[in-house]
């Protein structure tokens, strides 16, 4: 059991913690023809906007309403309706969000309350879904901004299941936030492989994958359509992944009766294996050959893997969804966990294979660091290299952001595939490491061959 220490700082002088409204704005960018606004400063929209971009490397569609000192005093409502009447004028999207965020949360806005008496004033936005989601700064992280945008789609768009009939082949895949694209394709990948058909929601491997568009696009370049989400409730399960989308899955489960599957993650053997378990069950056939394959493929990455695993200390800092699956998976090949960071106290944290989770920063992460003698591998998103390069170990990026290497959003860590490519990549990394003997654990290859 880990022992959660929320260090409760006044000041972070290393940040790890990224904001929920990026988190909402985010999940926003996995619906088709969508267009998200802030409710906010303009300084908040160019924040957001600025690291999404460096780290998809591609052109983020997103909006502000520019409050000012003025509009913050007497309210923004008729921003964001100018707001809303001129996205509908020039970029026609099918899905408007509207977040809000500290500055207007503060304030106390009553946005649902306010996008009725504007949507009921104007003709023109009738045939667009405009979902406002409440995800203000300072609470939670970017976990909690996208489960909130998740939630928030899915209680405002999705039908009730009464009207329509069941589809046995369709399931729901409600991936958390750190899931990749690469990821998010490779499930949908895998569950075809069972005969079914997903609903993903939000599907960032049509968005934010790496495409060029034919022409130029206001609104996002693909996604989840706002039909295929109303029809959320003719599928037979859903599968959420990470502890974030707890509240989207029993949100869907409420207004369908379409029942739901939380996997904590979908990267290391066990974990996979519940995966295909359950898509089994639902399709009623045997696990597909190619997945079978995939998995004796990783059984031999493990074995050959676990040499340069084997006592080695790492220190991961992420989102507790990424901080979970990285820290079970180096436990399963028998490194030892020597710090862990996160973004906000979660009781599922206390099931890691580690002393004690640290709420903080990369400050705080390197203070463990020191008290438990150094470590050899280092996993994070970009912000830690100044941390890796001062302690001179490697640096698997990983999360959000990353902003320093070419192909983020194609990574992938799902599936007996992903994960046997990851084990790969950090084996390696490991291999590499100052003072490793790599014919200590050569399997006496490279003394067979000298001989």
């Amino acid at each position: 059991m880990a022992i959660i220490v929320d260090q409760n700082k006044a000041l972070s002088t290393s940040p790890l913690k990224i904001s929920a409204p990026l988190g909402a704005a985010l999940a926003f960018m996995g619906m088709n023809g969508c267009l998200p606004m802030f409710h906010g400063s303009q300084g908040c929209t160019a924040f957001a906007l600025v690291m999404m971009v460096r780290h998809f490397r591609e052109a983020i569609p997103l909006q502000t309403t520019a409050m000012n000192e003025i509009s913050t005093i007497l309210g923004g409502m008729d921003q964001v309706e100018q707001g809303l009447l001129n996205i509908a004028k020039r970029a026609k999207p099918s899905v408007i969000g509207v977040i809000s965020t500290a500055l207007t949360e503060t304030r106390g806005e009553d946005m649902a309350g306010e996008l009725k008496v504007i949507r009921a004033r104007h003709a023109e936005l009738a045939d667009i879904a405009v979902v406002d989601v409440s995800a203000p700064d300072f609470a939670g992280a970017l976990e909690t901004g996208w489960g909130k945008a998740v939630t928030a789609i899915i209680r405002q768009l999705v039908v009730p299941a009464a009207p329509l009939p069941a589809m046995g082949k369709q399931v729901n895949l409600l991936p958390g936030c750190h899931l990749t694209p690469g990821d998010v394709a490779a499930l949908k990948d895998i569950i075809a492989d069972f005969g079914l058909e997903a609903v993903v929601l939000p599907d960032l491997s049509g968005s934010l994958d790496g495409h060029v568009p034919d022409q130029y696009v206001p609104t996002t370049l693909g996604g989840t359509e706002v039909a295929a989400v109303k029809s959320m409730g003719r599928a037979q399960l859903t599968i959420a992944i990470g502890e974030h989308m707890r509240f989207a899955a029993r949100a869907l489960e409420e207004k369908t009766g379409v029942p739901f599957l939380l996997l904590d993650r979908v990267t290391g053997l066990e974990a996979v294996d519940r995966l295909m378990v359950c898509l089994s069950n639902v399709a009623g056939v045997p696990v597909p050959a190619r997945q079978r394959r995939a998995r004796s493929q990783l059984v031999d990455a493990m074995l050959d893997g676990h040499f340069y695993f084997g006592g080695r200390a790492v220190a991961i800092a992420g989102e507790p969804a990424l901080l979970s699956t990285y820290a079970r998976l180096v436990s399963e090949l028998g490194g030892r966990i020597a710090a862990a960071v996160t973004t906000q106290a979660l009781p599922c944290l206390g099931d890691l294979p580690v002393e004690r989770v640290v709420v903080g920063d990369f400050e705080d992460l390197e203070e463990q660091i020191s008290d438990a003698g150094g470590c050899d591998l280092l996993i994070a998103n970009s912000n830690g290299r100044q941390l890796a390069h001062r302690l001179s170990v490697p640096l698997f990026r990983a999360g959000f952001p990353v902003f320093d290497r070419l192909g983020a959003a194609q990574m992938v860590s799902a599936g007996y595939g992903g994960t046997r490519d990851l084990i790969n990549q950090l084996g390696n990394l490991l291999m590499d490491c100052p003072g490793h003997n790599h014919e200590e654990h050569s399997h006496g290859h490279a003394t067979a061959a000298a001989g």
